[in-house]
């Protein structure tokens, strides 16, 4: 018995298979669109509207830019060759000395110290020289212990909930985890604010150009001189506790949090993980 397929037949056919595969694809792109988005360890309060090339509508704030700024000579110390060679050797095991201490001593530390090492960061380049930073220092005990009920109870459901197997498993080696003694005994915590934008004369938004950069710039140069001056810290980045501690702290809506840094010397029993540094064929490439 011989089967003929009709022209209506083909016809239902092509479109059952064409709505096959369109069903398909659409499935498949749904699957990569999630996959690259599900990233539940992403900070919200990191996120800004500002970009790179915002249209301003503050004529104040082109007037500004137009300012002429007086150039005035410039020199630096020029060392000859073999001091050069062993100021650079000195200052690389001075910084090579640093790690990341989470036992750290309620001992006091001179105020005037920290003074310089913020003043030492504020030094940091910075996009258009628009400086977008804010460094909060709290040393009162009743805001600490605050600071520190705030990043504990997230990250807690950071642990459990968004930071995702693997990462909390990368973890294990540092044995860390959601408590957060030091942020009590640390004498000193400096929350780093980053400013995402400005505000001109007339009250309006002023663009800060690579603000997020600008910053860790700035921390980095922090880092240094709190090693320099013989005190310790950890990089802690409070995931989602950005706008709770903004509120505590009473700091506007232009400033995000991206960096908390417990400041003090390491306790007597302090001990770090035993990890090793990439040596130098490994993170320089020369061409």
């Amino acid at each position: 018995m011989s089967f003929f397929l009709t022209p209506v037949l083909i016809a239902v056919i092509c479109v059952l298979i064409g709505w096959i595969f369109k069903s398909e694809n659409k499935k498949a792109d749904n699957e990569a669109k999630t996959k690259s988005e599900y990233r539940p360890w992403v900070d919200e309060d990191l996120k800004d509207s500002t970009e790179l090339h915002q249209i301003e509508e503050d004529e104040d704030e082109l007037d500004e830019s137009e300012e002429s700024i007086e150039h005035i000579p410039f020199s630096s110390a020029r060392y000859p060759e073999n001091e050069m060679i062993k100021r650079s050797q000195e200052f690389y095991e001075l910084l090579n000395q640093r790690r990341s201490v989470r036992f750290i001593s309620n001992e006091p530390v001179p105020r005037q110290v920290i003074d310089n090492v913020i003043k030492t960061a504020g030094t940091a380049p910075s996009g258009a020289h628009t400086e977008p930073w804010s460094f909060v220092i709290v040393q009162d005990e009743e805001v600490k212990h605050r600071i520190r009920m705030i990043i504990e109870e997230e990250e807690e459901v950071n642990y459990k909930k968004r930071m995702g197997d693997k990462w909390v498993n990368d973890l294990k080696k540092l044995k860390t985890n959601w408590i957060k003694e030091y942020l009590d005994m640390a004498p000193f915590l400096i929350l780093i604010f980053k400013k995402v934008y400005g505000i001109t004369s007339s009250g309006r938004r002023k663009t800060h150009y690579y603000n997020e950069i600008s910053v860790s710039i700035a921390c980095g140069f922090l880092l240094a001189a709190l090693q320099n001056a013989g005190l310790v810290t950890v990089t802690t980045t409070p995931l989602n506790c950005g706008p709770r501690l903004r509120t505590l702290l009473d700091r506007p809506v232009n400033e995000k949090l991206l960096m908390l840094l417990p400041v003090g010397y390491p306790s007597k029993d302090a001990t770090v993980p035993d990890l090793k540094r990439k040596p130098l064929e490994e993170i320089m490439v020369v061409v």
